[in-house]
C-alpha cells in the first residue's frame, strides 16, 4: 500500500453497518403489527376529489397522471388491497406505488405519511361520433373496516388516423409520410395526424366548420405542388389545427408539431375561420408560382409556436381579421422578397418561455446563398391597415432591406411599436404607444376603452364588415382584429 493510504478494518466496517441497519429495523419495530390494525378507512383522503383526464383518442391512450392518498391520521393503515372497480375490464389502469398489478395487496400508510397512486387510460373504439364519457374508481380497502373509492373520469372519442406509410428523403432527412384522401374526407370526426399527412397534386382538402386535426410530435399538414387547401369555416365554429396532447399545461405548450406547410407549387389555398396553435411554424407559405395569392387567410387565430406563426417566403399571401401572438421568433417572417396585404390584424408578441430577440414582424428583400452570394428577392408589397403591431420588447418592427431591389412597404392608420426612422412608409400610424389589451397573460387582446387605437383606424380599409369576435365594425372602426367603438359603449 502506498504510504497515505490507510488500512480499511472490514469486520469492523462490517459491525458498523449492522448496527446502522439494527438500528433502523429497531425504528420499523416499533410500528406494531396490531396497531395497522386499528388504521381507520375514515382517515384517508386524496389531493383530488375527482381524477379527470382530458379527452382520450381511442386506441392512443392518454398520458399519466396521478393523485396522492394521505393518512390524517395518529395511526398507520394497512390497506388489504387497492384496485380499480372495473377490474380486469377496466379501461384504466393504475401504478401503487411501484406496484403495477390489477390488485395491490397490504399497502402501508404510516402516519401522517402519504402515496402516489398513478393512473392510464386506454378507450377502445366504438360507433359513436360524438365523445363519450369513461368512468371507474380506484377503490382502497381494509378487510372488515370498509372501504372507499376515488371516481376516476375521462371523454373517449374516436378518431380518423393518418398513419405514415411512405418515405421520401427532404435535404439530409427521412421523411415518412400518408397521402391524404381528400375526397374521402369526413369531417364529423377528428382526424389525428402521425408523420406528414401529403395533399397531393391536383387534390383540394376541403374543411369545414368544427373540423379538427390533431398533430403528433413531428407531424405536420403538407399541401404538395399542384395541391390545395381550403379552409371555409365560422368565427363561432373554426376548423382547428392543434396539438395530440391537451393534458395540463400542453394545451398551451409551443412545438408540439411541425405546423402546416403550403409548398412552392401549391395553388389557391384559402383559409377562413381557423385556430391554428401550439406548433414550431403555423403556416410556412413558399414562393408564389401564379397571379393568385398562395394564401388568403381571413378571420383566424395563430398562436403558440416555437418559431413563426405565418413564415412566409416570396410568397404571396393577402389576410384579413387575424390574430397573431406569442411566437419565439417572429409573428409575422416575410422573407425572400414577394407580395403581402394584412389588413385589421393584431401581431402581438409577449413570449415568455426563452429569451427572444427577434422583433414581431420581420421582412426581407435578399438573402446570401450556400455561397456566400447576396440573391435579391424584390419585395414588391408590404402593406398593413388598420393593424396593430405591438409587444414586449422595444422594437417589434425589422425592415431588413438591401437598397439594390424594391422594398415597398406601407403601413396605413396603425399601431407600431418601433425605432424605424423611415417615415415615408407610415401614415396615421400610431407610433409607439401601448394598445392597453385587456390581459396578455390571459391570451385575450381585445382592447380596454381607454386604448388610443379606438375608432382610429381608417373605413377605406375595411373588407370585412365584423371583427375577429363577430362585432359590426365602427366608422371609424378601431385599429387590430377586434372592434371597440366608444360611441356605442
Amino acid at each position: 500500500m502506498k504510504a497515505n493510504e490507510q488500512k480499511i478494518n472490514i469486520p469492523m466496517l462490517l459491525m458498523a453497518v449492522f448496527v446502522a441497519v439494527s438500528a433502523m429495523m429497531g425504528v420499523t419495530s416499533c410500528v406494531k403489527e396490531d396497531e395497522y390494525l386499528e388504521g381507520r378507512i375514515d382517515d384517508l383522503s386524496f389531493s383530488v376529489d375527482t381524477l379527470r383526464f382530458d379527452t382520450i383518442f381511442t386506441t392512443i391512450g392518454s398520458t399519466t397522471q396521478s393523485f396522492k392518498v394521505y393518512n390524517r391520521g395518529t395511526l398507520p393503515i394497512l390497506l388489504t388491497n387497492v384496485t380499480l372497480r372495473g377490474g380486469s375490464a377496466s379501461r384504466y389502469r393504475i401504478n401503487v406505488d411501484g406496484d403495477t398489478s390489477l390488485v395491490a395487496t397490504d399497502v402501508a400508510i404510516a402516519a401522517g405519511d402519504s402515496i402516489f397512486i398513478f393512473v392510464r387510460v386506454n378507450i377502445n373504439p366504438n360507433l359513436l361520433s360524438e365523445p363519450f364519457l369513461v368512468e371507474d374508481a380506484v377503490v382502497f380497502s381494509i378487510a372488515g373496516k370498509g372501504k372507499t373509492e376515488l371516481p376516476l373520469m375521462a371523454y373517449g372519442r374516436n378518431a380518423i388516423y393518418h398513419l405514415p406509410n411512405k418515405s421520401i428523403m427532404i435535404g439530409d432527412e427521412v421523411c415518412h409520410y400518408s397521402v391524404v384522401n381528400c375526397s374521402g374526407w369526413d369531417n364529423t370526426k377528428p382526424h389525428v395526424v402521425l408523420g406528414y399527412a401529403v395533399v397531393d397534386e391536383d387534390s383540394v382538402l376541403n374543411l369545414t366548420s368544427g373540423a379538427e386535426l390533431y398533430f403528433s410530435n413531428n407531424a405536420c399538414l403538407w399541401v404538395y405542388a399542384g395541391g390545395t387547401l381550403n379552409v371555409n369555416a365560422s368565427l363561432d365554429n373554426p376548423a382547428v389545427f392543434t396539438s395530440l396532447r391537451r393534458d395540463g399545461h400542453y394545451g398551451a405548450l409551443p412545438g408540439q408539431w411541425q405546423g402546416i406547410w403550403l409548398s412552392a407549387g401549391s395553388r389557391d389555398n384559402y383559409i377562413k375561420g381557423a385556430v391554428i396553435e401550439n406548433a414550431v411554424v403555423g403556416l410556412l407559405v413558399d414562393t408564389v408560382v401564379n397571379a393568385n395569392p398562395t394564401l388568403t387567410i381571413l378571420d383566424t387565430k395563430v398562436r403558440n409556436m416555437t418559431v413563426a406563426g405565418i413564415y412566409g417566403q416570396g410568397a404571396r399571401i393577402e389576410g384579413e381579421n387575424l390574430l397573431v401572438t406569442n411566437c419565439g421568433t417572429a409573428t409575422l417572417a416575410l422573407t425572400l422578397g414577394g407580395d403581402y396585404k394584412f389588413g385589421n390584424s393584431t401581431m402581438a408578441n409577449y413570449w415568455n418561455y426563452t429569451s427572444r430577440r427577434s422583433a414581431s414582424v420581420v421582412m426581407s428583400n435578399w438573402y446570401e446563398d450556400i455561397n456566400g452570394n447576396i440573391q435579391l428577392r424584390p419585395l414588391t408589397r408590404a402593406e398593413f391597415d388598420n393593424c396593430i403591431i405591438y409587444g414586449s420588447m422595444d422594437d417589434e418592427l425589422v425592415m431588413d432591406r438591401n437598397d439594390m431591389a424594391a422594398f415597398n412597404c406601407r403601413f396605413n392608420n396603425c399601431l407600431v411599436r418601433t425605432r424605424a426612422e423611415w417615415s415615408y412608409m407610415f401614415s396615421n400610424t400610431i407610433l409607439n404607444k401601448d394598445p392597453l389589451f385587456k390581459s396578455v397573460d390571459d391570451g385575450d387582446y381585445q382592447l380596454d376603452i381607454n386604448s388610443p387605437a379606438v375608432n382610429k383606424g381608417s373605413y377605406s380599409y375595411i373588407v370585412l364588415p365584423y371583427d375577429l369576435a363577430g362585432n359590426m365594425r365602427g366608422n371609424p372602426p378601431t385599429i387590430g382584429a377586434y372592434e371597440l367603438n366608444v360611441t356605442s359603449e
